[in-house]
Parts: structure tokens; C-alpha cells; sequence
């Protein structure tokens, strides 16, 4: 495991640089180390690490989310308000619908299947937007009408309706049925979510309050562990109750984060802030690669240019639902037209669920793998590049 590591982190960061010096993202050099150093290329990762890596992933993902929360301004977001709700399940309900309507003309599937295909897709990666978000609101680019802030929330929340969406269509590909339990859960999810970060961020405060009244003064650098193990504990929780009560883990995780940004002072939650930034550095290389080494690109051979055609019509559905969230605002057609860009890269849940319904025995298993690993390879580096390229022309800097 350790030479794995050394590779991982090394060669990730050598090719990440190397994709910075012809301006390309950072993250397209560490998606393609992963590809080439996993099990499906040249196979140099360890199979214990491998069996870790969803769990690394969710880590990674942790990391960067609390340094959204607190970087997150809830008065910028409550100017938002309805598009960031919107912008939570619009845009991926559109394009699920795009791939109902035209896979079983391109691809030749069901229309069972095309909703599981659509449910595997219409995820957007918080690892590849969340991050570029923060970018933007600590440099103050489109911040004074909160849309990094209306992107990230939305985003957060994007990933739990697919994913519920993904295990209901699942179900009925299966001979089941739809369950309405499932849909009732996605607004429970959410709140819960959203109501559990925020009582164990204030406990949390209240807990560094009090030791420091005690002249017991909690180093930054203990806080950021005490907080880390305490996103841990809130995605075990959410494994320990889901059969009961269906809780948003990562949600949670970014209410905690906002609670202690709203009550700490403005240095401390600062100081928390750029320590998580920093720990992002390592947790950056260790997601993209592994994410990379989970695509099996000998799938994208199978899928052909109809699986193409089929992701780009897919997302000018998910164009035209992010417009129909941005309906009433008073941004403009550039502001408008990032929005689109912003919501476009996969990676992250299509790595993770891909291979799904390749495992479940579905007939369309491997089609549906073959579309998803498309669209890593295709949408997440053209989307990183498009977020870097344009933000700096299409909105304004506060």
C-alpha cells in the first residue's frame, strides 16, 4: 500500500503540474494517472487500496466540503433563495428525461433501462465544481449575486435525489416496483441532513467555547481534527440510521461547517478554513486518481459515437433546466450561460454507480458502465477547463 501511495501522490502531482504548464486543470493530469496507474492499464495499485478507495473518495470529499461551509456566506445564499433550491433537482430531472426520451432510440435500450442510464448520469461532480466555488468566492467573482454559493448548495443536494432516483429505477429494471417511501425521502434527507449539521456544530462550538473559558485554548490544528472525526461520525451516522430515517451525511457535513462559520469569529473560522485548504492539497490527488483508476476505459471502446451523441443531448436537456431555474433572477445571459458550464462535469457518483447495474445482472449493465465512463473522460476535464477559462470573463469581480 505504501509504494501505491507514493505513486499516487507523486505521479499525480508530477502530471498535474505538467497539465498546469500547458494550462490545462490539474485534475485531467491526475484523472489520467489514475487510469493508467489502475487495475485496467498498467495495474501498479495495491488491491487493498483499491478496496479503500471509496472510502478515500468520501474523505476527500469531506475535506473540501467543510472548506465550503465554512467559506460559505448564508446571507449571500439566502439572497439566492429559490434558484439554489431549484438548481438542486431541475437541471438533473431534465436530463434523466433526456436520456427517457432518446436512449431507446440511439442506444436501443427499454425505457426502464434508459431511466436507470439517466439516473447514473444526471449527478454532477461536487468534487470537480465544489472546489472551483470556493476559488470563486474567496477571489469574489460572482459573489455579490451569490452564484458560487447558489452552484455549491445546489450541487450538495444534487447528488442525494439522483441517487435515491438511481436505486428506485434500479428496483423497477429488476422486476420490482417503484416504492413511494423512496421520494418521500429525498425532502427528509435533506432536512434532517441540514437540522443534524447544525446541532452538532453548535455543540461543537459550544465545546471550544468552553474549553477556552477553562484556559484550556483548543489549538486550530486540534479543532480541525476534532472536526474532521466528527464528519466522519455524521456518515456513519447516516449508514447506521438508513434503515429507519434516510439522513443526507454530506449535507450534514456542510451545515456543521456553516453553524461554527456563523458562530466562531469571523479570524477563527478564516484560520479553520484555509488549514482544511490546505489539507485539500493531498485529499485532491488521492480523489482524482482514484476516481481515474475506477474508470475502466476499455468500455469506452463499446460505447461508440451514438453514446456520445446520447451524453451530448442529454446535457442540452440539463442546459435547459438549469435556464428554467435561473427564471426570475436578475442575472445575466453571461452569468446565465456559467451556470450551464458549471453544472456540466461527471465524475465523482458516475464513478461510484456506474458499474452497478453491470453487477445487478441488468442485460444493458455494460452500456450503461460504458456511457458513464464516456462521460468522466469527456465532461469532467472539458468542464474544469471551461469553470477556470470563462469565470473570469462571464462574472463580475465583487
Amino acid at each position: 500500500m505504501l509504494t501505491s501511495l507514493a505513486l499516487i501522490f507523486l505521479v499525480g502531482l508530477a502530471m498535474s503540474a505538467i497539465c498546469k504548464q500547458i494550462r490545462l486543470p490539474g485534475i485531467i493530469g491526475m484523472l489520467a494517472t489514475g487510469i493508467v496507474l489502475g487495475p485496467y492499464v498498467l495495474d501498479l495499485l495495491s488491491p487493498s487500496i483499491l478496496g479503500i478507495s471509496a472510502d478515500l473518495r468520501k474523505l476527500a470529499l469531506i475535506i473540501i466540503l467543510l472548506k465550503a461551509g465554512l467559506s460559505l456566506n448564508l446571507s449571500d445564499l439566502k439572497k439566492v433563495g429559490r434558484p439554489a433550491i431549484l438548481m438542486s433537482f431541475v437541471p438533473a430531472s431534465f436530463e434523466i428525461c433526456g436520456y427517457i426520451l432518446f436512449a431507446p432510440m440511439i442506444l436501443g435500450v427499454t425505457r426502464v433501462e434508459a431511466a436507470v442510464m439517466g439516473a447514473v448520469m444526471g449527478a454532477v461532480s461536487p468534487a470537480v465544481v465544489v472546489p472551483r466555488m470556493v476559488k470563486l468566492m474567496e477571489e469574489g467573482y460572482g459573489t455579490k449575486k451569490g452564484i458560487p454559493q447558489m452552484i455549491l448548495a445546489g450541487a450538495s443536494c444534487d447528488d442525494i435525489f439522483v441517487i435515491v432516483l438511481f436505486t428506485t429505477f434500479l428496483q423497477m429494471a429488476q422486476g420490482g416496483h417503484a416504492n413511494a417511501k423512496d421520494f418521500i425521502n429525498i425532502p427528509i434527507s435533506i432536512v434532517l441532513g441540514i437540522v443534524l449539521g447544525c446541532i452538532v456544530g453548535y455543540l461543537l462550538y459550544r465545546f471550544f467555547e468552553l474549553a477556552y473559558k477553562k484556559n484550556h485554548c483548543v489549538r486550530n490544528s486540534t479543532k480541525l481534527i476534532v472536526i474532521l472525526g466528527m464528519s466522519c461520525l455524521l456518515l456513519a451516522i447516516e449508514e447506521w440510521v438508513s434503515a429507519y430515517v434516510a439522513v443526507s451525511g454530506l449535507l450534514a457535513v456542510v451545515s456543521m461547517a456553516c453553524m461554527l462559520k456563523v458562530k466562531s469569529t469571523t479570524f477563527v473560522s478564516k484560520r479553520l478554513s484555509e488549514k482544511f485548504g490546505k489539507l485539500w492539497i493531498a485529499a485532491e490527488v488521492i480523489l482524482f486518481v482514484l476516481v481515474g483508476a475506477a474508470v475502466d476505459i476499455r468500455y469506452m471502446a463499446k460505447a461508440g459515437a451514438m453514446a456520445l451523441l446520447m451524453i451530448g443531448a442529454a446535457l442540452l436537456f440539463r442546459a435547459v433546466g438549469v435556464c428554467i431555474c435561473m427564471l426570475g433572477t436578475k442575472l445575466t445571459w453571461k452569468e446565465r450561460l456559467f451556470c450551464i458550464i458549471a453544472y456540466l462535469p461527471k465524475a465523482t457518483v458516475q464513478a461510484a454507480i456506474g458499474s452497478v447495474p453491470l453487477a445487478a445482472g441488468l442485460s444493458c449493465g455494460t452500456l450503461v458502465l460504458s456511457v458513464a465512463v464516456m462521460a468522466i473522460v469527456i465532461t469532467a476535464p472539458i468542464g474544469a477547463l471551461s469553470i477556470d477559462s470563462t469565470y473570469k470573463h462571464l462574472l463580475e469581480k465583487e
